[in-house]
C-alpha cells in the first residue's frame, strides 16, 4: 500500500488524478499509462481507454447561464455503459447517472478500478444490469471550459448550471424520464444533494459520497479562497491570459494537496525529508501541467452552493457516505448526524479511517466503500 500511494503523484484536487485535467490545456500532455510513467506523473491507477465505454457529445446552441451570460456553442461529452432497458410503456427504467469530483471527469470514473469494483458483473452496479452514464461537467474534461480558449472570458457557471446541463443531457439527449439511481463524489455528491431537491421525483434514490448538504464554509471554503488568491494575486496571472502556469498556482496546489490526505497516511508516506522533498517535487510538476483557469473556475462554482434551506424537498431515498479521516468535510462537524436524520427516507455512515486510508481521496479507491453501494442499490430494490 505504500509503495502504491508513493507512486501517486500530487495528483488530487479534491481527488484530482494525473492527467485527467491535461488534455485541451495549454500545458497539455500524454494521459497514457506509459507516458506517464516515463515523465514521473504516475497514476493511482492506469488511466487507459475503457473499450466498453461509448463516448459522445451533447451540443446546446446560445446555452445560457444562470447569471445571464451565453456560449455561443457549449459541448458536454459523455460516456455510457451497459444498454438501456425499456419497460412496457417504452421508458427506460434502469439509468444510472455517475458524476465525477472536481477537476476529474468520465475517464476516471470508468478506469479499471472503478469498472473492477463497481461496474463488473457481479458488482452493485453492473453494467450487464444498468445503464450507466458519466458525464464531463461543464469547465471539465472534454466539456466545453475555459482551457479551450476563451480562458477568464469563459462565462461563469456554478454548480446550479452543471445539474442543469446534466438534467438536460439526460432528459432531452438520452430522453430519459426518470433515473433508477444517482451516485456521485465529492462535488459529484454535492450534486446528488442538489437533483434530489430540484427533481424529487425523477430517480429511485441518490447516494452522495464525501459531501455535505450545507453551503461551502470554514475549512472548506479557506482552501478554496487561498487557492483563488494565491492564482489571482501573481503578476504572472495575467488575468488569465498567461503563458505558464502562474508560480502561485503551484503554492496553491501543495496546500490543498496537503489536505487531501488523512493526517495518517501522510505520516506514512512523508516519514523524512527526502520523502518530503520528493512530495514537493511531485506536487509542482503536477501543478504545472494543470490549467488554472480551469481550476479557478471550476473552484468558484462551488460558492453558491446550499442545499440545507431546502432540504424538505427531498422525498427520494438518499444514502449519504463519508470517511471519518476526511479532512475536507470533518466528521467532527456531525453534519450528517444532524440534517439526514430530518429526511423522509434518508440513511447515512461515516466509515472509518485506517492508518492507511487515504482521506477524501478514498473516494478514488471504490474497493474501499463498494459494499456501501451494494447496501444503497439493494435498498433501492426492496
Amino acid at each position: 500500500m505504500k509503495s502504491r500511494r508513493a507512486r501517486a503523484v500530487a495528483g488530487v484536487l479534491l481527488g484530482l488524478l494525473p492527467g485527467t485535467m491535461l488534455a485541451g490545456t495549454g500545458f497539455a500532455q500524454s494521459s497514457s499509462p506509459s507516458a506517464a510513467a516515463a515523465n514521473g506523473s504516475a497514476s493511482a491507477w492506469d488511466l487507459q481507454v475503457n473499450k466498453a465505454a461509448v463516448q459522445a457529445d451533447a451540443w446546446f446552441d446560445n446555452y445560457k447561464f444562470r447569471d445571464g451570460e451565453t456560449l455561443e456553442r457549449l459541448k458536454i461529452h459523455y460516456a455510457t455503459l451497459g444498454t438501456p432497458h425499456r419497460n412496457a410503456q417504452g421508458d427506460i427504467d434502469n439509468a444510472v447517472l455517475v458524476l465525477h469530483w472536481t477537476g476529474a471527469d468520465s475517464r476516471a470514473l470508468v478506469s479499471p478500478t472503478y469498472t473492477k469494483a463497481l461496474f463488473d458483473p457481479g458488482r452493485p452496479l453492473d453494467a450487464s444490469r444498468y445503464y450507466l452514464i458519466f458525464p464531463d461537467n461543464v469547465g471539465h474534461g472534454q466539456s466545453s471550459k475555459p482551457s479551450d480558449g476563451l480562458k477568464a472570458k469563459f462565462p461563469n457557471y456554478d454548480y446550479g448550471d452543471i445539474v442543469d446541463l446534466q438534467h438536460r443531457l439526460v432528459t432531452e439527449t438520452l430522453g430519459i424520464k426518470h433515473l433508477h439511481a444517482i451516485l456521485g463524489m465529492s462535488m459529484g455528491g454535492m450534486n446528488a444533494w442538489q437533483w434530489a431537491e430540484a427533481y424529487p421525483d425523477m430517480m429511485d434514490g441518490v447516494m452522495p459520497v464525501v459531501s455535505l448538504p450545507i453551503t461551502v464554509s470554514g475549512r472548506n471554503l479557506l482552501w478554496r479562497r487561498m487557492v483563488i488568491d494565491e492564482i489571482r494575486s501573481d503578476p504572472e496571472w495575467n488575468n488569465g491570459d498567461y503563458t505558464q502556469p502562474p508560480r502561485g498556482w503551484t503554492y496553491g496546489f501543495r496546500v490543498l494537496r496537503m489536505m487531501i490526505d488523512s493526517a495518517p497516511a501522510l505520516q506514512q508516506q512523508i516519514p523524512d525529508g527526502a520523502a518530503a522533498d520528493k512530495f514537493l517535487a511531485n506536487t509542482r510538476f503536477q501543478a504545472e501541467h494543470t490549467d488554472p483557469n480551469d481550476i479557478l473556475y471550476s473552484l468558484k462554482s462551488s460558492f453558491t452552493y446550499n442545499p440545507e434551506p431546502e432540504l424538505s424537498k427531498i422525498k427520494t431515498k438518499l444514502f449519504a457516505l463519508n470517511f471519518a479521516d476526511d479532512e475536507f468535510n470533518p466528521d467532527t462537524l456531525k453534519v450528517l448526524q444532524r440534517l439526514v436524520p430530518k429526511l423522509k427516507l434518508g440513511r447515512y455512515v461515516v466509515q472509518p479511517g485506517t492508518p492507511t486510508s487515504p482521506g477524501h481521496y478514498t473516494m478514488t479507491r471504490p474497493e474501499l466503500w463498494a459494499k456501501h453501494v451494494d447496501e444503497f442499490m439493494q435498498w433501492l430494490d426492496e
